[in-house]
């Protein structure tokens, strides 16, 4: 026999979470709404202080001054680049090392897995790194965006404990018709890892896409900036006025720093935006599996 909730008094409860979780979606949708909206947004609203979560005098003219930037069009390639390369490189490096680590018969495997969670504990620190990176010849180069965080523990050990949970019967079977181990991992494993891969690749990407500091840190020319620090650049205003004076006159007619600068975020964030449907279905599962078993 159900209990009625009104009796109850269940409601209060369903009501303080259904209001607490209206609250977190404003907080974390209102933000980027008022981006949104001050970057389809008239020069005249922006400067008057009128946009808040709905656009005033909409307008495309922001984005389509920031979609035709040359410096922010060689900064999205960059970035897109260094996402690219750096997503499949981790994933193909973080697939075949947390294969072995998987197996609970190879030999020190324990002490190994060890050696890789001192390595989410402690690190070298900046200077160090950065004296390692110079050293390799990789300052001022695209590779110092990619080689140092090559391989992510957390998502090592994510999909090492996937890998735990299926079925060791499978790889039997395929040792007995032949397959090397490359063969199995590529033809049996990965295929059958496809949550958790979509997840770890979302991660990889997102962090790739996102990172910002070592590009300070490693980056000196302009031309090699990726959009992050790009973006960073053009919000701190370290660097000359959104509005380039080289640019068409007739471009820069009913626009606003304020305006370009967030038509800059919000085109930033486009990429990881789309990528987020197509892995969507195979993200909670792959963290679900890949997190409690181990």
């Amino acid at each position: 026999m159900k209990t009625n909730k009104w009796r109850s008094g269940e409601w209060v409860y369903d009501a303080f979470i259904h209001l607490t979780l209206l609250l977190k979606v404003v907080v974390c949708v209102g933000p980027f709404l008022n981006v949104l909206s001050k970057s389809l947004s008239a020069d005249w609203a922006i400067i008057a202080g009128k946009v808040t979560l709905l656009p005033q005098g909409f307008t495309l003219s922001n984005m389509k001054y920031v979609a035709t930037n040359p410096h922010f069009l060689s900064a999205f390639k960059i970035s897109l680049l260094i996402t690219i390369v750096g997503t499949l490189a981790s994933l193909l490096l973080t697939v075949v090392t947390a294969y072995p680590l998987s197996k609970r018969d190879l030999p020190g495997v324990n002490v190994l897995v060890l050696l890789f969670v001192i390595t989410m504990l402690f690190s070298g620190g900046l200077i160090p790194t950065y004296l390692l990176v110079k050293q390799l010849g990789m300052l001022n180069h695209l590779s110092s965006l990619v080689v140092p965080g090559l391989v992510n523990v957390f998502n090592l050990l994510l999909i090492k404990n996937y890998y735990e949970s299926l079925p060791e019967s499978l790889e039997e079977s395929a040792r007995i018709d032949g397959a090397s181990n490359m063969r199995i991992i590529f033809r049996i494993v990965l295929p059958l890892s496809a949550p958790v891969i979509a997840t770890i690749s979302l991660f990889y990407a997102v962090a790739y896409w996102s990172d910002w500091f070592q590009a300070m840190i490693y980056i000196n020319t302009p031309a090699l900036k990726p959009l992050q620090l790009y973006l960073r650049d053009i919000v701190l205003e370290a660097t000359s006025d959104p509005l380039d004076a080289t640019r068409n006159l007739d471009q820069l007619l009913n626009l606003s720093p304020e305006g370009i600068r967030n038509a800059t975020v919000i085109l930033s964030t486009v990429p990881i935006l789309l990528v987020y449907p197509f892995l969507q279905k195979h993200f909670i599962k792959g963290i679900l599996i890949g997190s409690v078993k181990g």
